[in-house]
């Protein structure tokens, strides 16, 4: 399969997630999903000469999209680790941070990937990072039906997570798990007729998150942005899912991905961001052209 930006991905709620970084032309920013380099052209276009770019992307392929320009440096790396990277380049604070957390155009359209059902016999890989993990038949045939289960459950939000995590026990006592159509016989009995790609999606989720560590990732890097904002700089983020979206909306509203709040002597609620407007959603002209934006939010806060 041959890659392009174009191609790799298509950037959701372009404008909005840039306009909300209210972008200086001499600062400093990071895109943390460099992705295709859409978001990342945008917030180029409105830097001056003195203001610099860090594109973040733990994907070889994402790598070949890296941006030709003296002002951008891609780092290729999980985001998680932008605290650490960001003091390898000796940057003390940052003026804008944007993170596109949906999984990419390109890792949906690539059979060979594995990260969606659409293709009935794929390698269950899914792994953002290939260089590195366990895969996604990795886990289907080592874990316990146990902790498939809670797999299920934690990362899916699915009510039958035991059902499926028994089915998988079962089934690859016969025979290994390898591909998704492997794994589309064990769900095909498991799974309501008129919910089943709702159903599938959620089941893929869970897998992928779990092969990526990515609630671990996504904490992680909440709390390095949360640390490397200058005073005054934004955090842009879009979300997809509920899990990462509770997770960002607890961060902006009380400084820790609990959600836990903290109030001084006056009740006033102790956090390090303000919010700058409610929550964005794709309009129906940009669903409509891009059908995977449909679960979009985009959060931006400000620190303070």
């Amino acid at each position: 399969m041959i890659v392009t930006a174009e191609t790799y991905h298509v950037p959701v709620l372009l404008k909005e997630s840039i306009d909300g970084l209210a972008i200086r032309p001499d600062g400093v920013y990071v895109d943390l999903t460099f992705g295709g380099g859409g978001h990342s052209k945008e917030i180029l276009k409105r830097l001056g000469e003195k203001g610099h770019l860090y594109g973040f992307d733990q994907d070889g392929d994402a790598e070949k999209n890296a941006l030709v320009d003296d002002r951008f440096t891609f780092v290729r790396s999980n985001f998680r680790y932008v605290a650490n990277w960001m003091s390898y380049y000796g940057i003390e604070c940052i003026d804008g941070i944007l993170a596109d957390l949906g999984v990419s155009s390109h890792h949906f359209d690539d059979e060979t990937r594995g990260f969606s059902f659409r293709f009935s016999d794929a390698p269950l890989d899914m792994r953002m990072n290939k260089r590195a993990g366990l895969t996604a038949a990795d886990v289907l045939n080592t874990y316990s039906e146990e902790r498939l289960a809670d797999i299920f459950f934690l990362n899916g939000e699915l009510k039958n997570a035991r059902r499926l995590a028994r089915a998988v026990s079962l089934a690859r006592r016969q025979q290994t798990i390898k591909t998704t159509a492997d794994f589309g016989k064990i769900l095909e009995a498991q799974l309501s007729a008129e919910r089943e790609k709702k159903e599938l999606a959620k089941v893929y989720q869970a897998l992928r998150i779990e092969v990526n560590h990515e609630m671990d990732a996504l904490r992680d890097m909440l709390k390095g942005v949360t640390q490397l904002l200058c005073k005054g700089g934004r955090l842009s983020v879009i979300t997809y899912h509920s899990l990462e979206d509770r997770m960002v909306k607890n961060v902006m509203k009380a400084g820790n991905v609990e959600g836990r709040v903290e109030q001084d002597f006056y009740g006033r609620v102790n956090s390090p961001f303000r919010l700058v407007n409610k929550v964005i959603t794709p309009t129906d002209e940009e669903i409509q052209g891009n059908p995977r934006s449909r679960s979009a939010k985009l959060r931006i806060a400000e620190r303070i």
